[in-house]
């Protein structure tokens, strides 16, 4: 890897003033903004096209990132230099090197990737002979070969073998040429391979624009000149991190959390696994420190690598706590935002796993991760953090139709907790991952699914003076034979309240038969289930955690909660203390204050 960076790590840069750093960096954006709207008017699956579950970003030689596409969610964007970084030390261990008209597949969890679905797709960026950058795209796929259909719920994976295809860092081009023989190998071993082939060259198609895009930036304003303003804007990120830290008192701040696991699992090393977090702050510097997090299991797929995961988690939520933008001017997202942060994991636990353990289902523990530390800065900045997540579920659908498969990921949208001066946000993706809802005409559009449900759920977000957020309940009836397979957290542990908010609403699996009529409760992850035509699932997400003391929230916003039939009249008054006539539906003033009263001193 040293002799890749060798001539840029070398390299003096000018000074450059704020106005043309301004500037590249708008240029910089415009490209990776490029890039990602390439891929998603490109792809064919609708967890890329419509959920928009994908990253394209542009790095410099030393796999710094420097832009990246708005469009894209935290979980795909954040790894790309962690990617980066794993294919070039793939690269050094088996002695080969990039060329000009190289294109580059990765997928290894252990080489900095995400999980196994998440496939990044690079090519290395030269001018005049030298490696200058990479232009970078990732993206979920709806197959990767594993042990059964889809790319998610497999959850009874017992090593990384068992999780599908393992690609570290190969080479889909080498100078220009395409190598025919791994085309070959994807479309013989993946599911719904068309699909899946036509994402991936659609990957390819946005890294050639990111590629093009920078050389036409590079040949405007220099080389030097378009890295000496990459390097202050990741310095300006750094500074502003930094001073965000600095104002918050030094000492260690510790919380826990807890993830379902395996709770039909007789063995008690695979359920409610503890997530611990320390954060150490001095001066403006921090460590989080996962130390006293539960082992790694290591047959099932619920461990989190360290890079492409759990450092992404730590991330984003330091960002979003931290540099809020309803609170503060925009900061550039770019590497010089993890400057600041050390991040501790002892080898061999949930969060940091050693291989071959398996991570295919590292999504939604990872978003326990995140709402772990979140609860941790609430000791240091309360106004700036929620309630407790409820966290998604998400569910791989497919079946076989004249011998080829279809296959589909669906997410149960979650919630947010209530904030400071805002309630938790409804029916939402949640943290890093972040995906767009897919629409239930494109379902039913594309594939022998109907939605037959989809709403809020009524009556269960925890209460507070600002109440959480409410999850959602999506039902998809089976229009054929098929399978399904499932992987989520929250059906044991609700989502915490805060500073007296009540905590939020476990979250829920079901399955109706179709043949009899029998309703079966399921845990929150299941491996992959035969299914008959008119059989049901229904995916209840948890309800985050209230903010505040329920009996200090505004009794008009309780009484639009109750005209929403987010809240029924009696939760307003046994929760809220809010009297509302139900013949009237006004807040009866006296009797509420009255109510109110009793139920402090209670």
């Amino acid at each position: 890897m040293a002799s890749l960076l060798t001539k840029q790590t070398q390299r003096v840069l000018p000074k450059i003033d704020p106005v043309t750093a301004q500037v590249i960096a708008g240029a910089l954006n415009s490209v990776a903004l490029e890039m990602g709207h390439k891929l998603a008017r490109m792809s064919y699956s609708s967890i890329i096209r419509e959920s928009e579950d994908f990253g394209a970003a542009i790095l410099d030689a030393e796999c710094q990132q420097l832009a990246e596409c708005a469009y894209s969610t935290p979980l795909q964007l954040g790894p790309i230099p962690g990617y980066m970084r794993g294919v070039l030390k793939a690269m050094e261990e088996d002695g080969e090197e990039f060329y000009p008209g190289d294109v580059i597949l990765h997928n290894h969890p252990y080489y900095g990737a995400s999980h196994g679905p998440d496939i990044g797709i690079g090519i290395p960026i030269f001018k005049d002979d030298e490696l200058i950058g990479f232009s970078f795209t990732t993206a979920h796929h709806l197959d990767i070969g594993s042990c059964s259909p889809g790319s998610c719920g497999i959850v009874d994976a017992v090593d990384a073998f068992a999780e599908g295809l393992q690609f570290k860092a190969v080479k889909l081009y080498e100078k220009g040429e395409k190598n025919r023989q791994v085309w070959r190998m994807l479309r013989q071993n993946i599911r719904s391979a068309d699909i899946v082939v036509g994402d991936i060259e659609a990957q390819v198609a946005a890294c050639r624009v990111g590629e093009r895009r920078f050389l036409e930036l590079v040949e405007q304003y220099g080389l030097e000149t378009v890295l000496a303003a990459s390097n202050e804007l990741m310095d300006y990120s750094e500074r502003m991190l930094r001073s965000a830290i600095e104002k918050l008192p030094d000492g260690s701040y510790y919380a826990e959390g807890f993830i379902d696991g395996f709770l039909d699992d007789p063995d008690p090393s695979k359920k409610d696994l503890k997530i611990a977090v320390t954060v150490t702050i001095s001066g403006s510097d921090m460590t989080i420190d996962l130390t006293g997090t539960a082992p790694q299991v290591d047959d099932r797929p619920i461990n989190m690598p360290l890079v492409g995961t759990v450092d992404i988690a730590i991330f984003v939520t330091l960002r979003s706590v931290l540099l809020d933008t309803a609170l503060m001017e925009y900061v550039p997202q770019n590497s010089g935002l993890t400057r600041p942060i050390t991040i501790i994991a002892p080898k061999g636990c949930l969060a940091n796993p050693i291989y071959p353990a398996p991570v295919i289902a590292r999504c939604c523990p990872g978003n326990i991760v995140a709402d772990t530390l979140m609860k941790a800065l609430a000791q240091v900045a309360p106004q700036n953090v929620s309630g407790g997540i409820g966290n998604i579920k998400v569910v791989s659908y497919s079946g076989v139709i004249d011998e080829d498969y279809w296959v589909y990921m669906d997410i149960t949208e979650g919630s947010y907790g209530g904030r400071h001066g805002k309630d938790g946000m409804d029916g939402v993706d949640t943290l890093y991952a972040n995906t767009r809802n897919n629409p239930i005409e494109d379902i039913e559009a594309h594939l022998p699914l109907r939605v037959s449900r989809y709403e809020l759920i009524e009556d269960a977000s925890g209460a507070g003076e600002f109440r959480g957020g409410l999850g959602s309940i999506r039902d998809i009836q089976f229009l054929g034979n098929g399978q399904m397979s499932l992987e989520g957290e929250g059906n044991k542990y609700a989502p915490w309240g805060i500073f007296g908010g009540k905590d939020g609403t476990p979250g829920a699996v079901q399955v109706y038969n179709a043949y009899d009529g029998d309703m079966v409760d399921l845990p929150s992850k299941f491996p992959c289930r035969k299914t008959r035509a008119g059989d049901t699932l229904r995916t209840i997400s948890p309800c985050g955690g209230g903010y505040g003391d329920p009996l200090k929230r505004d009794p008009q916003k309780v009484l639009e909660d109750v005209l929403d039939d987010y809240v029924s009249l009696e939760n307003a008054r046994l929760q809220y203390g809010v009297v509302i006539d139900p013949q009237t539906m006004t807040i009866d003033l006296a009797a509420t204050e009255v109510l109110r009263g009793e139920m402090a001193i209670a």
